[in-house]
């Protein structure tokens, strides 16, 4: 399991191990402390956990948005849960 958080630094999207503790950004360098990041998704492995990332620095991208919503999140969620059903 993969959690996808964000770096409280940079705002960059990354993913780690669910038990690891700390992650260093691989943008700006900083200490992520894990348990104090925001979780955005529980991921099955990191090949989904890569795509998440790269999927939601390309949607705040595209509509200019600094941040996920609650109501963004729960779709996220949904969607994932859904594309993981369907691929089982």
């Amino acid at each position: 399991m993969y959690l996808v958080i964000r770096c409280p630094g940079c705002r960059t999207f990354t993913y780690v191990d669910r038990y690891q503790r700390w992650r260093l950004c691989p943008m700006c360098g900083e200490v992520i402390s894990v348990e104090r990041a925001p979780v955005y998704l529980d991921t099955d492995d990191f090949l989904d956990a890569e795509r998440v990332v790269e999927q939601l620095e390309s949607y705040l991208h595209r509509t200019g948005k600094k941040d996920l919503t609650e109501r963004d999140i729960q779709q996220l969620r949904t969607q994932y849960a859904e594309w993981v059903k369907n691929r089982v």
